[in-house]
């Protein structure tokens, strides 16, 4: 089935609730050729040009079509607005990749490595489900861990990601230079309106993880007031040592890499994990350290 309309691909998922929505289909295919999927149906999105765009919504929203590329997404124009989701897409593959990747088929994928789901989670984005007749609108968060899950006949359609127009910072660690798929990596987003700092650490885990306290504790260590004047230092470089290291041992546990049932995770960390948790440490210092400058 190929759509030409928002409408029509929202009707014909509705009378074949179990075709699987395709875009970009890098994910898709993958899955297919492995043969972990066997799709009843496709649903083709690529003639539908409203949902590879984005706009702006009153209220400080950015609104992201489902069909966004990733390669759109690395424009300077783009890159002003969600400078952390740019650099994301920008490392997300190779450029036969991310000129048919989606922001979408990121999010319906929910694959653990996948660069711009840490990024939708530390801005707190959310998603727009449409069924035949009816919307609603869902955390990305709780789309990617199941709390929200889509439902049979829905498609995700929009993407709506807050504004901030302060710092904002996504890092990842890779097994070879360029492109190539994260071990870790680190979204990190300033609000100084609230005095908050939001972090949330991908690939280590199925879903993005969020250290919540550790978020808490670095904005109360962040003087807010010195992050405006020229040359102050805003943190002390213990605090933003010790906030790297909060991070890690937060998001990776003990028993990482360790077989099932290893006495590991009751002795201590397994060698896995402290490597892991050293990379995510240097990866969070450094993107708060970047946020701050």
């Amino acid at each position: 089935m190929l759509p030409t309309s928002l409408d029509e691909a929202v009707e014909a998922l509705g009378a074949s609730p179990a075709a699987v929505p395709v875009a970009g289909g890098t994910d898709l295919m993958e899955a297919v050729n492995a043969g972990r999927l066997r799709p009843a149906a496709l649903i083709g999105l690529g003639r539908i040009t409203e949902l590879r765009g984005w706009r702006y919504e009153d209220g400080g929203t950015a609104v992201l079509g489902a069909g966004l590329t990733l390669a759109r997404m690395d424009r300077p124009d783009f890159a002003a607005l969600i400078p952390a989701l740019a650099d994301a897409a920008r490392t997300a593959g190779p450029p036969q990749t991310r000129n048919v990747g989606t922001l979408g088929g990121n999010i319906a994928t929910a694959a653990p490595a996948g660069d711009t789901l840490p990024v939708l989670a530390a801005l707190e984005a959310t998603a727009t489900l449409a069924r035949h007749g009816a919307t609603r609108e869902v955390p990305v968060s709780h789309l990617l861990t199941g709390l929200d899950p889509l439902r049979p006949g829905e498609l995700l359609t929009w993407v709506r990601v807050p504004l901030l127009h302060a710092p904002q910072v996504f890092l990842k660690s890779t097994g070879r230079s360029g492109p190539a798929r994260a071990t870790a990596s680190v979204a990190l987003v300033l609000d100084p309106a609230r005095r908050a700092v939001r972090c949330a650490v991908g690939a280590v885990a199925p879903v993005p993880l969020r250290p919540l306290e550790a978020e808490a504790w670095v904005a109360g260590c962040i003087d807010w007031e010195a992050r405006r004047e020229e040359g102050a230092q805003a943190i002390d470089p213990a605090a933003l040592a010790a906030f790297g290291e909060y991070v890690a041992t937060a998001c990776v546990p003990d028993g990482y890499g360790a077989e099932a049932g290893s006495p590991l995770a009751i002795e201590g960390p397994s060698a896995a994990a402290v490597r892991l948790r050293r990379t995510v440490a240097v990866l969070a210092r450094r993107a708060l350290g970047r946020a701050l400058k």
